[in-house]
């Protein structure tokens, strides 16, 4: 008889811990039962708040899920513009569970099936919103109304899911690396051929400059050596006057110096040898004071 009580009190106790359940916070829960999602009287869901909450044992399967709002950071794909070029568009995601009957049918409730389904619907969106636009429409202020556009479409089409969007976000936006190689290429080949123009404008005024310069030194130089040409005949023509002013005066003694000034160059050195005759008009001033 003990045995039995006891065997009831453990069924019992089993029963009780079978029929409780706790949601933690920022999770809610559903019910399934007998394979569907409990409902109320008004075919509603049942959504089991935080807290401890009471069910079937054994014939209820309580189905935890995370009601706070999740992230989908996707991995960079690519969309073509009206003007049928390719972007690479690197983008996030903001969302949340609104129907969780529909999100548990739609996903099994596993998280990882849900982002595949969304990512598809929002790149859906995307691409039809970037197929409208061009590279200069989508870069420039026309994103906040592209990202707009494509979370209303995607919101739409993502109610299948259980699931609401709640933002939509685009990180960065490239050209493919085959595309970008080629416009980099391009705009360097541009680049070099402003600079190879600059170089050659640079070098043609250099040469004009130098041949402008050239030309005044050559100028200046004329001038310095016509100046000097005249300043010498200037001069000689000075030193002649003065020589003849001082001939003029007094003849006999400016031969006498002009003579001394001859001995003198001649007779500068010891291996200096004159041979002339000694009676030679060139010894006239040593032959006598009057030359003679």
């Amino acid at each position: 008889m003990k045995n039995f009580i006891a065997v009831i009190v453990i069924l019992l106790g089993f029963l009780a811990y079978g029929s409780l359940f706790v949601v933690s916070e920022g999770d809610k829960a559903i019910v399934i039962q007998f394979g569907k999602v409990q409902r109320d009287d008004a075919n509603l869901t049942v959504v089991f708040e935080p807290g401890l909450h009471f069910k079937l044992p054994i014939f209820d399967r309580v189905v935890v899920l995370d009601a706070r709002i999740q992230t989908l950071d996707e991995m960079p794909s690519r969309f073509v513009t009206s003007e049928k070029k390719d972007l690479i568009v690197d983008l996030y995601v903001k969302w949340k569970i609104k129907d969780f009957a529909k999100y548990y049918l739609a996903t099994g409730a596993i998280k990882a099936n849900a982002e595949i389904l969304l990512q598809q619907k929002v790149n859906n969106g995307l691409r039809s919103e970037f197929g409208t636009r061009t590279i200069s429409q989508i870069v420039s202020g026309e994103r906040s109304e592209l990202m707009d556009d494509a979370m209303n479409q995607a919101s739409l089409s993502s109610d299948e899911l259980g699931i609401e969007i709640v933002d939509v976000r685009v990180k960065q936006i490239n050209l493919p690396p085959e595309v970008r190689n080629f416009i980099f290429e391009r705009m360097r080949t541009e680049r070099e051929a402003v600079a190879r123009e600059h170089r050659s404008e640079g070098k043609k005024k250099a040469d004009f400059i130098k041949a402008d310069v050239d030309a005044r030194v050559t100028v200046m130089l004329a001038d310095a050596e016509r100046n000097a040409r005249k300043l010498k005949g200037e001069g000689d023509a000075l030193a002649a006057k003065i020589y003849a002013d001082t001939y003029t005066k007094d003849a006999e003694f400016y031969r006498f110096l002009r003579s001394m000034d001859a001995y003198r160059a001649s007779f500068n050195s010891k291996n200096d040898v004159l041979v002339v005759e000694p009676d030679t008009d060139f010894f006239r001033y040593m032959n006598g004071q009057k030359g003679k």
